[in-house]
């Protein structure tokens, strides 16, 4: 009969109930041993914090179906956590007994536990918490320490429960048959197994704080610790690690050392930060976004470790890292102190929040890029405590983790405040790129924010509007224009993050400064070796010498004023989308030369005064002068002078630098000389660009030998060099 069969396996179930427990995978190695005594419980203080986090994100139910009553407040009422290992225990506790709350709940109630006479209602959250650590041990009695401080409610709610093992044991087994489930986290969604899963496997990201450390001797003391560098997360296997394939800065460990990596002392020292992947990558966003003196503003405080890290790719000496919401005294020395120990410098803490602040705070008027992380669901995040401990995020955010949905109501709530704070940050007329970043999943609080933003025109009449832009660092990865932003969904090496870039429309009419596109050039490796920055009176001494005595030597790196040429055309690749003005011209207001060759003939049309070369690579303010070259080209190509009708742009003058061309047997007296019997001639060849009127001699064939007759044009001599 059913009824035999179903009390048959009850009868085992309870007879084997120390094997019965629910089963969450955590692996021993994830509790920390500072709160676990031999694998066998937490210290009384965790439970208490535990029970404390509980009461305030717990479910609440209708008044008609509350059937466990929760106390309004614990004792003691402040929680006080030794250290983060601890914090981390009982955030982890308290979200656990979270999820399974109707569960442990049936539990007290079907074993006739609860009601209990001898407990108050304060008292019911501590009763969940422990109860759900009492199966997780498969109801073994927890072994305590001499050393460790008691707490009189944690020793009477675990005497009480212990003395209801056989009980609760029992009411365990028949949830499992009533929902024919092998194990009681069958019981939850579909999504939030999922999740459980995927945080087991998730690999720990590291940001390296190069203000104390080198890329190159973290690579050292990690290898000195064992660990071994590999390709990717694939070919994780032991003591591992590899560099992120998107931030150059950012380490990836294998998600079972986390243990041996936070004892580590490189991250006790400040040298390694674990953080999520998504706030790096919003980062470096910024990063790429930054000339060489602009400021940012963090718009949240919470983001701490994200703050540290924007300050440590920002330049200490120039820009400045501003963060807003920092509302207590107390809050903004344990900042201090923090960002001290990770010797970020140029950090400031304000006050206000950001939707507090007037966009014409004069404190804020260098600031160029926003970095905004609003508070938002969460549900693309695998491991929520980490991401709540490490952000400093609302707790009340687990509420809606452990259901693994967002009610819609709370949805729209959290969407029309992130649309309020973008909105607030387009209104900062001095910014010029805004970086929006989430970890939610649904587009009402991704996509719909922005196109919602953007659409409002907020930025008025007077300033240049926004428009889309993908990231620098992942413009190969953004497949097509619709495609705008970054987009990783959650995977079992990363968590979700939602980016969008927002930059303002380029004014044709704005000219980029050769500082700001030698800043950019620098930071793209470009000018890696040359010295960029020379003092004035060196810069004095080298214009004189240089009028002294006039260098002839060919430059020896030409390779280099290839890779900035290449630079500049392909800076501005981007401008030509909404301009029509020519790269170069775009980028540093050179005027454009009509450099036409026809019929071999070239005219040239010389600068009549050049700019300052104050902000021009060392290697390019000492090119020859080219005073006597011009004469030999006027000798050989017969360039005709420029006629009155030729139409000639008056822009700011600037220094066009044109690699030197060595002339055989040419004296500097202006006599006749010996040459070969060989005529020679120069090519000048167009650089390939959408500066179509810039040319420069040719690199490569710097003396070409013609293969044709020469124009009917020029006149034939027997004897052209005179």
């Amino acid at each position: 009969m059913p009824s035999s069969k179903s009390n048959l396996m009850l009868s085992r179930d309870i007879s084997n109930f120390r094997e019965m427990a629910i089963s969450n995978e955590r692996e021993p190695v994830e509790k920390s041993t500072t709160s676990l005594i031999e694998n066998n419980g937490y210290q009384d203080s965790v439970y208490i914090n535990a029970a404390k986090i509980f009461q305030g994100i717990r479910n609440e139910k209708p008044q008609d179906k509350i059937l466990v009553r929760y106390g309004n407040e614990l004792v003691p009422s402040l929680p006080d956590f030794k250290d983060e290992c601890s914090q981390r225990s009982s955030y982890e506790l308290a979200f656990s007994a979270l999820k399974y709350q109707d569960l442990l709940e049936n539990i007290l109630l079907d074993s006739c536990f609860y009601p209990c006479q001898s407990i108050p209602d304060e008292l019911t959250s501590l009763i969940v918490v422990m109860l759900y650590d009492l199966q997780d041990r498969k109801f073994q009695a927890r072994q305590i320490s001499d050393e460790e401080e008691s707490i009189p409610e944690v020793r009477d709610v675990e005497r009480y429960l212990y003395s209801f093992k056989t009980k609760l044991a029992a009411a365990l087994a028949r949830c499992r048959i009533k929902h024919d489930a092998l194990s009681i986290e069958y019981i939850l969604p579909e999504t939030l197994r999922k999740q459980e899963q995927r945080a087991s496997t998730l690999p720990l990201y590291a940001w390296i704080n190069t203000l104390k450390s080198s890329l190159e001797d973290i690579y050292k003391e990690l290898k000195k610790e064992g660990f071994t560098k590999v390709e990717s997360v694939s070919d994780f296997e032991g003591y591992t690690y590899c560099l992120d394939k998107h931030c150059h800065d950012v380490l990836v460990f294998p998600a079972s050392l986390k243990e041996e990596i936070l004892n580590l002392e490189l991250f006790t020292v400040y040298k390694l930060i674990l953080q999520d992947k998504s706030r790096s990558l919003a980062v470096h966003s910024v990063k790429a976004l930054l000339n060489m003196d602009g400021d940012i503003i963090v718009a949240h405080m919470g983001s701490r470790l994200t703050a540290a890290h924007m300050s440590v790719l920002s330049n200490q000496s120039t820009s400045k890292v501003f963060v807003c919401g920092v509302k207590s005294q107390a809050k903004e020395v344990e900042l201090k102190e923090l960002f001290t120990r990770m010797e970020c410098g140029n950090i400031e803490l304000l006050h206000e929040d950001f939707t507090e602040i007037d966009p014409t705070d004069q404190r804020l008027q260098k600031a160029k890029v926003i970095l905004l992380l609003p508070r938002c669901s969460g549900l693309g995040v695998s491991n929520p405590i980490e991401f709540i401990l490490n952000e400093h995020e609302d707790p009340g955010l687990l509420r809606d983790l452990s259901q693994g949905s967002v009610a819609e109501n709370k949805l729209h709530i959290l969407a029309e405040r992130q649309r309020q704070e973008l909105m607030h940050a387009m209104r900062f007329n001095k910014a010029q790129a805004i970086v929006y970043c989430t970890c939610s999943v649904y587009p009402e609080e991704n996509e719909a924010v922005v196109n919602k933003a953007l659409e409002s025109g907020v930025e008025g009449s007077k300033v240049q509007p926004y428009r889309l832009n993908p990231p620098l660092w992942c413009s190969s990865e953004i497949e097509g224009p619709s495609d705008i932003f970054f987009k990783m969904e959650p995977s079992e090496i990363s968590n979700c993050c939602f980016l969008a870039v927002l930059a303002r429309q380029r004014d044709p009419a704005e000219v980029m400064s050769v500082k700001d596109i030698l800043a950019r050039a620098a930071a793209k490796g470009l000018l890696e070796g040359l010295d960029i920055g020379k003092s004035s009176k060196k810069e004095e001494k080298r214009k004189k010498k240089s009028k002294v005595t006039q260098q002839r030597n060919v430059p020896k790196d030409t390779g280099v004023q290839t890779s900035i040429v290449e630079f500049l055309n392909r800076e501005m690749v981007s401008i030509n989308t909404n301009s029509e003005v020519s790269p170069i011209k775009a980028i540093s207001g050179v005027p454009q030369k009509n450099l036409n060759q026809t019929n071999s003939s070239i005219q040239l049309k010389k600068i009549t005064k050049p700019i300052s070369n104050s902000s021009l690579p060392g290697m390019l303010k000492n090119t020859p002068n080219l005073s006597s070259m011009s004469k030999v080209f006027e000798r050989r190509t017969h360039i005709r002078k420029p006629r009155a009708e030729d139409k000639m742009v008056v822009l700011k003058p600037v220094e066009i630098v044109l690699p030197p061309v060595m002339v055989p047997y040419f004296n500097p007296q202006g006599n006749k000389s010996q040459i070969s019997a060989q005529h020679y001639y120069y090519r000048w060849t167009g650089i390939k660009s959408s500066a179509r009127d810039l040319f420069i001699p040719s690199l490569s064939k710097r003396l070409v030998k013609p293969k044709e007759t020469l124009p009917s044009t020029m006149v034939k001599h027997p004897r052209p060099w005179i």
